[in-house]
């Protein structure tokens, strides 16, 4: 049977379409003639995660992505269609969940089997998205508040070296210059005290030595002493000392009461009166017996002197 030239054409453009379509399924990473299945998923943001981009269970390969578009919702988000190639059965509570493949590859879906043992995932379910943090959102979370600390911190610097710029004028600036001078020639006559001090030490290195050793030998002694002094009756002295005082302090109190003859001698005005009057006369006779010594010879001398009345002056 002699087939038209219709017939041919028609079949050749069937067999290009299915080819083109069969082609063009496989460039995306789907197989038509395999049993695949699709899954769905939604993110708010997929950034660095493209078509072909691994999908994995545990971390085994087991598909890849196949198309991201927004969905028809008006919510922004971006749904995306996953195709995994592999028999392992997993539940539809199950989770995709978006992460960093690599600090340099990309991102990649991982499916999180749920083990609640729910009803299997069919071809075509939706699975629930989430996002694991990676290595740069964790950097970028630990940075942003560094960052404000050391922009803070860079602000303050700017303020601290604008105001030790307004201080540090030149006369202020000439003024610690001489400072830092006048210091160094301390510090240079504090070597050289230091020297000389040295020099002084280990010339009189024996005498300091025999001065510490007097001072150990005075030490030991003054120790000796202050044991003999531990040990020696010392209650004894001090109960004596304290009786002594006592007796003291009863023989004060007899002569303020006027006991004794040094007690009348001190409370008794006769016998002061007396004693002024007697001193008053041994005054008046050492005073006539200078004024008329001859009256007192008369019993040193052989001859009788006539005694005479006092010369009136």
């Amino acid at each position: 049977m002699k087939l038209s030239k219709e017939v041919k054409t028609s079949i050749l453009v069937i067999t290009g379409i299915i080819l083109f379509i069969f082609g063009f399924n496989y460039l995306k990473g789907q197989n038509l003639l395999d049993s695949s299945r699709t899954f769905y998923t939604s993110y708010d943001n997929v950034e660095g995660l493209t078509i072909s981009s691994p999908v994995t269970i545990s971390g085994n390969k087991v598909g890849k992505v196949i198309d991201i578009s927004f969905k028809n919702d008006g919510s922004g988000k971006l749904s995306v269609k996953l195709l995994v190639d592999n028999d392992f059965q997993f539940s539809k509570n199950s989770k995709a969940e978006l992460y960093e493949a690599g600090l340099i590859g990309g991102k990649a879906i991982a499916i999180i089997p749920a083990l609640d043992k729910a009803e299997n995932a069919t071809s075509g379910s939706t699975l629930e998205g989430s996002v694991k943090a990676g290595l740069t959102e964790l950097v970028n979370q630990r940075l942003t508040p560094l960052q404000e600390k050391i922009e803070k911190m860079m602000v303050g610097a700017d303020s601290l070296l604008v105001n030790l710029n307004d201080v540090f004028d030149e006369q202020t600036k000439s003024n610690l210059k001489s400072s830092i001078s006048g210091l160094n020639e301390t510090i240079q006559s504090f070597k050289s005290t230091s020297t000389s001090l040295n020099q002084v030490i280990k010339g009189n290195q024996a005498n300091i030595d025999s001065v510490l050793t007097n001072a150990n030998a005075l030490t030991s002694n003054l120790s000796k002493i202050t044991n003999s002094i531990s040990k020696s009756n010392l209650d004894k002295t001090i109960n004596n000392l304290e009786s002594s005082l006592q007796n003291f302090d009863k023989i004060l109190k007899n002569l303020e009461k006027g006991e004794g003859s040094m007690g009348k001698l001190l409370k008794d005005d006769a016998l002061y009166t007396n004693l002024k009057g007697v001193s008053k006369e041994m005054e008046e006779l050492l005073r006539d017996i200078k004024l008329h010594p001859k009256r007192y010879f008369r019993i040193l001398s052989k001859k009788e002197i006539p005694y005479s009345e006092e010369e009136s002056n």
